[in-house]
């Protein structure tokens, strides 16, 4: 098994340590940081959000090969940023305003991650403005909003009647997603996708915003 693969198959049990030292090795020996990162790292994390929404594997998997992940793109991310790698996409994501459930959110932010996104994660009861004003700051792609509570989910509707205020609306991705959240409830709302699970959330996230920077 060539060193590369190795790094997957460790992700994938969450051997945070050998991650570590295998992508430590593979920069030693020169090999391709992005390929490391793509080939390694992101097939790992792509084959476990495969797993989960197939209920093969669970939170407390996702979590701990999250965690190797993380390790491993902390030894990688310098030698990323000297080669200039060029992330799929930038995403800002957050619980809305008046909610404090992050769990679901968490998941997210790690599978999108793993799908080769730059994460703006703004955490918990994050008030509307707050979305448009650091995917404005940052030039994001993607809004991502969860909820938990169906009291909160207005909150979304909010969000999107700011953009549209803003005469943003055009310009971002808007994902949302949660328990209560469903497919009827973002086309009332309007927004662009749902999705009910996060690895789901992390292809339907990569696969639009390829189209869309295609087509510009």
């Amino acid at each position: 098994m060539d060193l590369i693969q190795e790094i997957s198959e460790y992700l994938q049990k969450g051997r945070a340590k050998n991650v570590k030292q295998l992508v430590q090795q593979a920069l030693d020996e020169n090999m391709d940081p992005k390929a490391i990162l793509n080939d390694g790292l992101l097939s790992g994390m792509m084959i476990i959000g495969g797993k989960f929404k197939n209920n093969e594997v669970f939170v407390p998997e996702v979590l701990v090969a999250a965690r190797a992940m993380n390790v491993g793109l902390s030894v990688l991310e310098p030698k990323l940023i000297e080669v200039g790698n060029e992330p799929v996409g930038k995403a800002v994501i957050g619980t809305v305003q008046g909610d404090l459930h992050d769990i679901g959110k968490n998941l997210v932010v790690m599978m999108l991650k793993g799908a080769g996104f730059e994460i703006y994660d703004l955490g918990v009861d994050v008030e509307t403005s707050v979305y448009i004003d650091k995917a404005e700051e940052v030039g994001a792609d993607i809004i991502c909003m969860s909820a938990l509570l169906t009291t909160t989910m207005p909150k979304m509707q909010d969000c999107i009647d700011m953009l549209k205020e803003r005469g943003l609306r055009d310009k971002y991705i808007v994902m949302i997603g949660g328990a209560p959240v469903n497919e009827s409830f973002c086309e009332q709302i309007g927004a662009d996708y749902y999705t009910p699970d996060a690895a789901s959330c992390a292809e339907v996230a990569k696969k639009v915003v390829l189209e869309k920077k295609a087509a510009v």
